[in-house]
Protein backbone atom coordinates (compact mmCIF):
# COMPACT_ATOMS: atom_id res chain seq x y z
CA UNK A 1 0.00 0.00 0.00
CA UNK A 2 1.19 3.40 -0.83
CA UNK A 3 0.06 6.45 -0.44
CA UNK A 4 -3.53 5.24 1.87
CA UNK A 5 -4.02 3.29 -1.91
CA UNK A 6 -4.39 0.21 -2.91
CA UNK A 7 -3.65 -1.75 -6.72
CA UNK A 8 -6.12 -4.26 -6.85
CA UNK A 9 -3.37 -7.19 -5.79
CA UNK A 10 -3.38 -5.00 -2.26
CA UNK A 11 -7.19 -4.52 -2.56
CA UNK A 12 -8.02 -8.33 -2.90
CA UNK A 13 -5.41 -9.64 -0.50
CA UNK A 14 -6.52 -6.19 2.32
CA UNK A 15 -9.96 -7.67 1.67
CA UNK A 16 -10.02 -11.60 0.84
CA UNK A 17 -11.74 -10.97 -2.63
CA UNK A 18 -10.21 -12.20 -5.56
CA UNK A 19 -9.10 -9.68 -8.37
CA UNK A 20 -11.28 -11.17 -10.83
CA UNK A 21 -13.94 -10.94 -8.54
CA UNK A 22 -13.43 -7.27 -7.61
CA UNK A 23 -13.74 -6.21 -11.18
CA UNK A 24 -16.90 -8.46 -11.53
CA UNK A 25 -17.97 -6.29 -9.04
CA UNK A 26 -17.10 -3.21 -10.67
CA UNK A 27 -18.79 -4.31 -13.79
CA UNK A 28 -22.27 -4.93 -12.41
CA UNK A 29 -21.78 -1.52 -10.33
CA UNK A 30 -22.13 -3.06 -7.08
CA UNK A 31 -18.25 -1.23 -5.85
CA UNK A 32 -17.64 2.16 -7.88
CA UNK A 33 -15.60 1.75 -10.43
CA UNK A 34 -11.79 2.41 -9.62
CA UNK A 35 -9.92 5.33 -10.00
CA UNK A 36 -6.56 4.73 -12.78
CA UNK A 37 -3.36 5.51 -12.55
CA UNK A 38 -1.85 7.56 -15.46
CA UNK A 39 -0.24 3.82 -16.99
CA UNK A 40 -4.33 2.63 -16.22
CA UNK A 41 -4.18 0.64 -13.03
CA UNK A 42 -6.71 0.45 -11.26
CA UNK A 43 -6.32 1.98 -7.47
CA UNK A 44 -8.52 1.56 -4.84
CA UNK A 45 -8.56 3.73 -1.21
CA UNK A 46 -9.04 2.99 2.40
CA UNK A 47 -13.50 3.15 1.83
CA UNK A 48 -13.17 1.15 -1.24
CA UNK A 49 -11.57 -2.17 0.33
CA UNK A 50 -13.92 -1.06 3.60
CA UNK A 51 -16.55 -1.46 0.99
CA UNK A 52 -15.13 -4.64 -0.61
CA UNK A 53 -15.16 -6.03 3.24
CA UNK A 54 -18.66 -5.35 3.38
CA UNK A 55 -19.30 -7.20 0.36
CA UNK A 56 -17.47 -10.32 0.95
CA UNK A 57 -19.00 -10.24 4.87
CA UNK A 58 -22.37 -9.83 3.06
CA UNK A 59 -21.03 -12.76 0.67
CA UNK A 60 -20.64 -15.30 3.41
CA UNK A 61 -23.75 -15.03 5.06
CA UNK A 62 -25.06 -16.07 1.72
CA UNK A 63 -26.74 -12.71 0.02
CA UNK A 64 -27.03 -12.00 -3.27
CA UNK A 65 -25.56 -9.43 -5.44
CA UNK A 66 -29.25 -7.42 -5.26
CA UNK A 67 -29.47 -7.83 -1.82
CA UNK A 68 -25.74 -6.49 -1.33
CA UNK A 69 -26.37 -3.54 -3.37
CA UNK A 70 -29.76 -2.89 -1.32
CA UNK A 71 -27.67 -3.22 1.94
CA UNK A 72 -24.72 -1.18 0.92
CA UNK A 73 -27.18 1.68 -0.48
CA UNK A 74 -28.76 1.06 3.35
CA UNK A 75 -25.36 1.37 4.88
CA UNK A 76 -24.47 4.69 2.95
CA UNK A 77 -27.71 5.72 3.71
CA UNK A 78 -27.34 7.42 7.64
CA UNK A 79 -31.16 8.00 7.58
CA UNK A 80 -32.34 4.71 6.74
CA UNK A 81 -34.31 3.16 9.47
CA UNK A 82 -33.44 0.18 10.25
CA UNK A 83 -36.43 -1.29 9.88
CA UNK A 84 -35.76 -1.86 6.55
CA UNK A 85 -32.29 -3.48 6.86
CA UNK A 86 -34.23 -5.47 9.21
CA UNK A 87 -36.57 -6.58 7.30
CA UNK A 88 -34.36 -7.64 4.29
CA UNK A 89 -32.52 -10.08 6.80
CA UNK A 90 -35.44 -11.39 7.97
CA UNK A 91 -36.28 -12.56 4.19
CA UNK A 92 -32.83 -13.52 3.67
CA UNK A 93 -33.45 -15.57 6.55
CA UNK A 94 -36.44 -17.42 5.15
CA UNK A 95 -34.75 -18.40 2.14
CA UNK A 96 -32.12 -19.88 4.34
CA UNK A 97 -34.73 -21.89 6.57
CA UNK A 98 -36.11 -22.85 2.69
CA UNK A 99 -32.57 -24.19 1.18
CA UNK A 100 -31.93 -26.11 4.91
CA UNK A 101 -35.18 -28.06 4.69
CA UNK A 102 -34.25 -28.83 1.04
CA UNK A 103 -30.44 -29.98 1.97
CA UNK A 104 -31.73 -31.52 4.76
CA UNK A 105 -34.54 -33.30 2.45
CA UNK A 106 -31.60 -34.56 0.23
CA UNK A 107 -29.42 -35.70 3.16
CA UNK A 108 -31.87 -37.84 4.45
CA UNK A 109 -32.99 -39.52 0.86
CA UNK A 110 -28.81 -39.86 -0.03
CA UNK A 111 -28.75 -41.52 3.83
CA UNK A 112 -31.40 -43.82 3.14
CA UNK A 113 -29.86 -44.58 -0.14
CA UNK A 114 -25.97 -45.21 1.28
CA UNK A 115 -27.64 -47.44 3.92
CA UNK A 116 -29.30 -49.57 1.49
CA UNK A 117 -25.77 -49.97 -0.77
CA UNK A 118 -24.07 -52.77 0.33
CA UNK A 119 -20.74 -51.32 -0.95
CA UNK A 120 -19.40 -54.44 -2.20
CA UNK A 121 -18.07 -55.81 -5.51
CA UNK A 122 -21.73 -57.36 -6.39
CA UNK A 123 -22.81 -54.88 -9.40
CA UNK A 124 -25.99 -54.00 -7.59
CA UNK A 125 -26.77 -50.57 -6.34
CA UNK A 126 -29.60 -48.56 -5.33
CA UNK A 127 -28.15 -45.28 -5.29
CA UNK A 128 -28.06 -45.65 -9.12
CA UNK A 129 -30.77 -47.74 -9.34
CA UNK A 130 -32.36 -44.49 -7.79
CA UNK A 131 -30.81 -41.90 -9.40
CA UNK A 132 -31.80 -43.78 -13.18
CA UNK A 133 -35.66 -43.77 -12.01
CA UNK A 134 -37.27 -41.80 -14.81
CA UNK A 135 -39.93 -39.59 -13.15
CA UNK A 136 -40.59 -36.36 -15.63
Amino acid sequence: MDNDFYNIGEAASASGISAKMIRHYEKVELLPAASRTISGYRTYNPRDVHMLRFIKHSRDLGFSIKQIAALLSLWRDKNRSSREVKSLAIKHIEVLDQKIKELNAMKSELSHLVKCCHGDERPDCPILDELAIDEI
